[in-house]
């Protein structure tokens, strides 16, 4: 007997073809954020449970994560940095003239340090080490490091830190080999430290207030974010501070070198931080030559100040504790103390030109 064939209403049929069309038409949705992960208790194992990014191992930010750079960045071993930023939904951070943005609960702040096979194709043969995140709570900042797989597919968390061996080519040609150090829980809380809390050191104005070249073209960041929805109270780029890309030779001198000791030095040397007692304040913006080391003899550097008397004698670089601890690399002499295995050579001769430089 044959079987009776069920016959669906015609709207009901029009409606399954429309609805089957537009599923197999419609590309699959961005993998979205999770607002629950970044406020939960404990963080996720993986990387990959944030949903920052639609493509993880080639860092292409889902929707609503936001890339940026920094014009002058924190030497780390010379590891190449992607920055995200993420808001949740219809919420912005706040403007601040001289210290990073007040964002609000929710957001995310991402940033994975990469090294090249060869440094002469800087784009080519990336290797991923480590991402880490700082996630705001209601009750402040979390810092948190993840560490990435061989097969470069994933990070995991790696709250007691890690260190990875690291081979690679310089970009004058000589091969070099190094152990590169993923901070654990206190390390990054040591260098995130002000006022007894944890907080994010990269994005201050000054240092954001500059092109980036965004998929619908290059523009200035902070008009970007201003325009985006996630920064309130900005001024015109033109009426921001800015300081200079370090490296770049057409900036004034002392501009470029106050920026780098800014940036790699200023988050504990500075009147708020760890190394306040030191009494060296390199901030950018402190006008006073003593309080940023002319002539400053220092408080306890013990072996940190080598046969020299003075932080920075001016003509004369090599006669200098700040020349002297930059271009170290022995514990409890180098500066920073941590977050670098090697010196930066280009680094140390920008500080070098420019002690040299000052009138005695």
């Amino acid at each position: 007997m044959p079987r009776s064939r069920r016959r669906w209403p015609a709207g009901l049929r029009r409606a399954i073809q429309v609805l089957a069309a537009l599923f197999l038409l419609a590309p699959l949705p961005a993998y979205a954020v999770s607002d629950d992960v970044i406020l939960a208790d404990t963080p996720p194992r993986q990387l990959s449970a944030f949903g920052f990014f639609d493509d993880l191992a080639a860092q292409k930010p889902a929707e609503g994560v936001i890339p940026f750079r920094l014009n002058t960045p924190l030497f780390s071993d010379g590891a190449l940095k992607d920055r995200f930023v993420y808001l949740p939904a219809g919420k912005a951070a706040a403007h601040d003239a001289t210290e990073a943005f007040d964002f609000p609960v929710g957001s995310a702040l991402i940033k994975t340090f990469s090294f090249p096979a060869d440094y002469r194709e800087p784009d080519k043969d990336i290797r991923r080490i480590e991402t880490r995140v700082l996630l705001r709570h209601a009750d402040g900042w979390q810092a948190w490091a993840y560490l990435w797989n061989s097969e470069q597919t994933d990070a995991a968390l790696k709250i007691a830190g890690a260190t990875v061996p690291v081979s690679t080519v310089t970009a004058g040609g000589t091969p070099l080999d190094f152990a590169y150090s993923v901070p654990n829980k206190n390390q990054c809380k040591a260098c995130h430290a002000l006022d007894n809390a944890i907080v994010p050191l990269g994005p201050k104005a000054r240092n954001l207030n500059g092109p980036f070249p965004y998929a619908s073209g290059e523009e200035n960041q902070l008009a970007h974010w201003a325009a985006a929805g996630i920064l309130a109270g900005a001024p015109p780029p033109a009426e921001a501070p800015a300081v200079p890309d370090w490296r770049d030779e057409t900036a004034p001198l002392d501009a470029r070198a106050r920026a780098w000791l800014d940036v790699n030095c200023a988050h504990c040397h500075r009147a708020e931080g760890p190394a306040s007692n030191s009494g060296l304040f390199l901030t950018f913006g402190e006008k006073d030559p003593v309080r940023y080391g002319v002539r400053k003899r220092p408080v306890a550097a013990g072996k940190g100040a080598g046969a020299n008397e003075f932080d920075i004698l001016p003509g004369e670089p090599d006669d200098s504790i700040l020349v002297y601890r930059v271009r170290s690399v022995e514990p409890g002499v180098m500066m920073p103390e941590l977050g670098r295995h090697l010196a930066d050579p280009d680094a140390v001769a920008l500080l070098r030109a420019w002690i040299a430089a000052m009138d005695d």
